[in-house]
């Protein structure tokens, strides 16, 4: 039989017993939609944990004081914050850890920055002038402070994008005003590009930059520092410099075998492991999801093409009596429960489409589609809509010709 007229066969079967269609339907739909989407978010958090490691800094690698724990989306906890960790501390790491091209000390704070008679709460980031480059972060206006600024403990510093926009409305207005922590004045030299939230779940744009000697000495009067963060060569091998960064740092604090760190090393690539594990049982979720969704679908065309049998034996008798083949009903049956499983594999995928470009595109991620897996689940609809469809199309097939006539 001509495919047209098949098709038109199978519409107006399928529209006799249409509620029961679109439950079918619906069942292959959503298995499809369940299947891709899943899919889908998984590889575009995958792709968005990668770019919020380049906004780090390039081949980005830290140790810092206290014990870090990741959280389950990525973000980053420290608990028992140790005081001991210095300035030498962070030298000798620097300079006795392989492959390390550049580093820079650290003092993470949380402050209170008052200008103009507004009041913000800003992470404080005390640093070297290289901080920009070891994190690849740079000001969109005005300029860093120098290594000058640091040798003469300079009152300067350099804001966050939201900062200054909280502070001074316009941020390139900030540029040469004066900013207060506690009642020491800071003059504001650049504001910095906007930046986001990196893989540990800190928003960039909530900082303020200073000297590091600058908030030690003339800041806080403190000694300790939160860490060294280190710029890797490309080849750098991750094992080798946690090995070397820990017994340098086991060395310096005197930590006897067995006992417990104080300090902890971090690559943005532990982040990413962490969330690339809270995203395969996602997946995995997903997919037993969608298989349950597809099994009942195709129940659904099993039970709904078996219906449709029962319905049209008159048909198929008169059709047999007429010279049809066994081999013809038995295309008919199939190529009607596989554009069943087919109508709705397509729509499941079209709508992991809209969902994946509108979605992504509303909340700033990055747009991915798999045109594979898109392809691979629109095929399996249909061939799960012929698997269920087979039985019933034997049965269309072996219907005798004697039993239709005297009924």
């Amino acid at each position: 039989m001509p495919l047209p007229l098949n098709l038109r066969i199978a519409m107006s079967s399928l529209a006799i017993h249409k509620w029961r269609a679109i439950l079918a339907i619906l069942g292959v739909f959503l298995g499809a939609f369940a299947f891709t989407g899943v899919q889908h978010v998984s590889k575009i958090m995958v792709r968005q944990a990668e770019m919020e490691t380049e906004k780090l800094g390039p081949n980005l690698y830290a140790v810092m004081a206290g014990q870090m724990r990741f959280r389950r989306g990525g973000g980053v906890r420290v608990s028992g914050r140790s005081m001991n960790f210095t300035l030498g501390d962070a030298q000798a790491v620097i300079d006795g850890v392989p492959s390390v091209m550049d580093g820079t000390p650290f003092v993470s704070q949380t402050m209170q920055v008052r200008a103009k008679g507004k009041a913000v709460n800003a992470k404080l980031m005390a640093a070297w002038p290289n901080y920009q480059v070891i994190r690849n972060f740079y000001p969109s206006a005005g300029r860093f402070f120098n290594w000058k600024e640091v040798e003469d403990r300079a009152k300067v510093c350099v804001l966050g994008q939201k900062i200054a926009e909280r502070l001074f409305d316009r941020p390139e207005e900030a540029i040469g005003q004066i900013v207060y922590l506690y009642r020491a004045g800071f003059r504001v030299l650049g504001v910095m590009e906007n930046k986001g939230r990196d893989v540990s779940g800190e928003d960039q744009d909530e900082q303020m930059f200073l000297p590091i000697t600058t908030y030690m000495r003339r800041a806080s009067n403190q000694r300790w520092i939160s860490g060294v963060f280190l710029r890797l060569s490309k080849d750098a091998g991750l094992s080798v410099v946690e090995e070397s960064a820990r017994a340098v740092m086991r060395a310096r604090h005197r930590i006897e075998e067995g006992e417990d760190e104080d300090f902890s090393t971090l690559s943005p690539k532990d982040a990413i492991k962490l969330q690339q594990q809270a995203l395969a049982l996602m997946t995995t979720l997903g997919g037993i999801t969608s298989s349950i969704s597809f099994a009942v679908g195709g129940m659904g065309i099993l039970s709904i093409m078996i219906l449709v049998v029962r319905a049209r034996r008159v048909e198929i008798g008169v059709r047999r009596a007429v010279g049809g083949r066994r081999q013809d009903i038995v295309r008919q049956f199939l190529f009607e429960s596989g554009l069943m499983a087919g109508i709705g594999g397509a729509c499941g995928v079209l709508a992991t489409m809209l969902l994946v470009t509108v979605g992504c595109s509303l909340a700033g991620l990055p747009v991915i589609l798999e045109p594979a897996s898109l392809g691979l689940t629109l095929v399996g609809s249909c061939v799960l809509g012929v698997a269920a469809g087979a039985y019933p199309a034997w049965q269309a097939a072996n219907i005798e010709i004697l039993d239709v006539l005297k009924s």
